[in-house]
């Protein structure tokens, strides 16, 4: 998503972009047993769940896997260092887990929280930028995947706690996600006749808060990587967040 100032929808849909999440609307809403991170692509027919261990807290989502299969994947992959990445700061070759000591560098409250950006792995509470003078939110895993959306009417995005791709326009997914604080409608796909090869614009769906999800919100009013991902884990247990 990138930057995205939802003041008028319109403008916020355009924005929220991976190299850096959509900015926010100005109107809210109302509103294992298995060792860390160490879980295997989802079982067909056997629910999946993902724990973002934060520094304010844990939030736990259920994968969705039969709505978006492939963008599941990559984010297991990712998140288990099974798929290989390229660090954008070195141009390196990576098998680490991708999102463990990154942060949570954009966030806009009374609308969603964003990261995921491989630039803030062992960034410090409050750094916006690599070393190299790169902002957070400008990176990506070196690869980008195709939408998997809903068709135009489809409604994802309708209550809060939704995890998603961010996205900067049809067919970028990278590594960034972004989780919503509250309903988001003007999120949901939409008809974009001549912008995608499908016709339809939006943001790939891949999970919905199972637990935690009241953090949403804290992390968003603490401010741009004000927060970091310490862990991520994969889990086909469901997590209560304690």
């Amino acid at each position: 998503m990138r930057r995205m100032n939802r003041l008028p929808v319109a403008i916020a849909i355009a924005c929220l972009a991976a190299p850096a999440l959509a900015q926010a609307p100005a109107k809210k809403p109302a509103p294992s047993t298995k060792p860390a991170g160490a879980s295997a692509p989802a079982t067909p027919g056997k629910a999946q769940f993902v724990v973002f261990e934060t520094s304010a807290g844990k939030i736990g989502v259920r994968l969705l896997p039969q709505k978006a299969p492939k963008a599941v994947e990559n984010f297991v992959g990712l998140a288990t260092g099974k798929k290989p990445w390229t660090d954008p700061g070195s141009g390196k070759k990576q098998s680490a887990p991708l999102y463990d000591g990154t942060l949570f560098h954009r966030v806009i409250p009374g609308f969603m929280i964003q990261g995921g950006d491989p630039l803030s792995r062992g960034g410090a509470i409050g750094q916006t930028a690599a070393s190299n003078g790169r902002p957070f939110g400008t990176g990506d895993p070196g690869f980008r995947f195709a939408d998997e959306l809903e068709g135009a009417g489809a409604t994802p995005f309708a209550t809060p706690c939704q995890l998603a791709m961010a996205n900067s326009g049809p067919n970028t997914n990278g590594s960034q996600f972004f989780i919503t604080e509250v309903a988001t409608p003007h999120l949901n796909p939409r008809a974009c006749p001549g912008q995608s090869p499908s016709g339809t614009c939006g943001y790939v769906h891949i999970g919905e808060g199972v637990c935690g999800c009241d953090l949403v919100r804290k992390i968003a009013l603490a401010g741009n990587a004000k927060t970091a991902l310490v862990k991520v884990t994969v889990t086909d247990k469901q997590p209560t967040c304690q």
